[in-house]
């Protein structure tokens, strides 16, 4: 999921300073304690899947254990098999099944063994495991698992796709790992190595361009979820969809190869604010 990497097992990254908001406080404290563990196992094992000084065996192997310790079949020592052991205990407590956990492993697993797609269909798929979990899991720790998961889907799909973009350099020169439809690049006549360019080539532009003609037909498919979710829950959706929308704005007119493309704290709440309110 790009998010970048560890070292004796401490992210780099963290709640606070990822591009949308980790169980802000519009969520009630009992599901924020919930929602934090998730996001903390998920991180812990997106940390493996993106470390770059170990193999792929390796990565699967630490990935297996932190399901086992998941499912409770084993307890490791480290800070990844606490997470899972945290999740594992949350889970017990909410009722809620560790599907959307293990999904995203399978989503890890993927990225420890595979580093390029062929289209926008195949990264659709990709995301179907790595993003897609993550509203669902909310959905069901809020009471909402009867609702429709299409608009859940997108939003999170749109705001995978958009890290993908922001992180498009980095996640090439360190990981070698591309996320963007080698399909379209050959029709665009771009190349793999543009991504480790100063600035983006118009072909490599294109790409992008086409890339955010899907993401915004995402956040369009998302507009009704904050009314069909309501509550909490539904206030900070549109939120993170008003973020996401200026930030798809601004990937734009803005080369992410330059310079990392980010709203900054500041207009970040203020989108999220806006959001949530007009949502």
């Amino acid at each position: 999921m790009a998010m970048n990497s560890i070292t004796s097992g401490t992210s780099e990254k963290n709640a606070g300073n990822e591009n949308f908001p980790v169980a802000s406080f519009l969520l009630p404290k009992h599901m924020r304690d919930h929602v934090m563990a998730f996001y903390n196992f998920a991180r812990s094992a997106d940390d493996v899947a993106d470390e770059p000084n170990i193999g792929s065996d390796e990565k699967l192997s630490i990935l297996d254990d932190m399901e086992k310790t998941l499912l409770g079949t084993s307890v490791g020592g480290d800070v990844r098999f606490s997470a899972a052991a945290t999740m594992r205990q949350s889970l017990s407590d909410s009722g809620i099944s560790a599907i959307h956990c293990r999904n995203l492993l399978k989503a890890f697993r993927q990225d420890a063994v595979k580093n390029r797609y062929y289209s926008w269909q195949e990264l659709m798929d990709y995301c179907s495991l790595s993003a897609a979990p993550v509203g669902r899991y909310l959905m069901d720790i809020s009471g909402n698992s009867s609702s429709d998961k299409a608009p859940s889907d997108a939003l999170c799909a749109a705001l995978q796709v958009l890290n993908h973009l922001q992180d498009m350099k980095v996640d090439y020169l360190e990981l070698n790992r591309v996320y963007l439809p080698l399909n379209w690049m050959d029709e665009d006549g771009a190349s793999v190595s543009d991504l480790a360019a100063e600035k983006m080539t118009p072909q490599l532009k294109r790409v992008q361009d086409r890339m955010i003609v899907e993401i915004d037909k995402l956040l369009l498919e998302a507009a009704p979820l904050g009314k069909s979710l309501g509550g909490p829950l539904g206030r900070e959706a549109s939120g993170i969809r008003a973020i996401a929308q200026q930030l798809s704005a601004k990937l734009k007119h803005t080369d992410p190869l330059s310079n990392r493309v980010e709203l900054g704290k500041i207009k970040s709440l203020f989108y999220f604010f806006r959001g949530a309110i007009m949502g």
